[in-house]
């Protein structure tokens, strides 16, 4: 199985306990997230809920050419205020296994989100990931980084897609 990484680094103009506290609240995917992609977190959290080792999340998903799929991730690793894991459990991919992590630095937050995926299907999920998957994934993180700079209230200032 083929697997892909990608790294994306944000600076966020803004204290690392408003960070982690918007970041760490499964509820909030939602509101970064592409209106195209039909993103909807599906489990019972009230609006507050933290992420914490073993909690699942489940969601609906478009991903793709409008098919609706469902998605469900664990949170498999928190150390508050520094970093969290989530792992697909099911869903649209064959591996997902995505690290967000945080650091202070001067004048905000500097966040950097490190995935690593593979598409199922052999040779014609590696020609997808090539023609379609990959885009779409630089594509999110950077609608991500004008949501956040919307909601934070300022562009960030740096961010490298590769």
């Amino acid at each position: 199985m083929k697997t892909y990484p990608l790294k994306y680094e944000t600076f966020l103009p803004t204290t690392l306990d408003k960070a982690w506290s918007f970041f760490s609240s499964p509820l909030n995917l939602e509101k970064i997230t592409p209106a195209e992609i039909s993103f909807v977190v599906t489990s019972d959290y009230k609006e507050g809920t933290k992420i914490y080792p073993g909690m699942i999340i489940t969601y609906k998903v478009s991903p793709l050419f409008g098919i609706k799929l469902n998605w469900m991730t664990e949170i498999t690793h928190v150390k508050e205020k520094e970093y969290f894991v989530d792992e697909q459990r099911f869903g649209p991919y064959a591996l997902w296994h995505h690290q967000h992590h945080f650091k202070e630095v001067n004048g905000g937050v500097q966040m950097t989100d490190l995935v690593h995926y593979a598409i199922p299907y052999g040779f014609i999920g590696r020609l997808a990931n090539s023609l379609i998957v990959k885009n779409k994934l630089k594509k999110v993180f950077a609608y991500r980084e004008e949501a956040i700079a919307h909601l934070f209230g300022s562009k960030p200032e740096k961010s490298l897609l590769k």
